[in-house]
């Protein structure tokens, strides 16, 4: 299934993992993770999943279509 929605929630401890192993999608400009307007979820897919399965806090969150 295709990625629709990407999001991180509130409790993010900006450990920078996702960061680390999808830049293409995630930054950290503050003190919180974001997602970069405009990522193509398509292309990282996997990257994301991984992110968001590896994600010690789990506040990344994936909607599929």
């Amino acid at each position: 299934m295709a990625i629709k929605k990407v999001w991180i929630e509130d409790d993010c401890t900006a450990c920078e993992l996702c960061v680390d192993l999808c830049p293409e999608v995630f930054e950290l400009p503050d003190d919180i993770a974001v997602v970069k307007e405009g990522a193509d979820f398509d292309k990282h897919e996997e990257k994301i999943k991984e992110a968001a399965e590896d994600c010690p806090v789990e506040v990344i969150k994936i909607e599929e279509e």
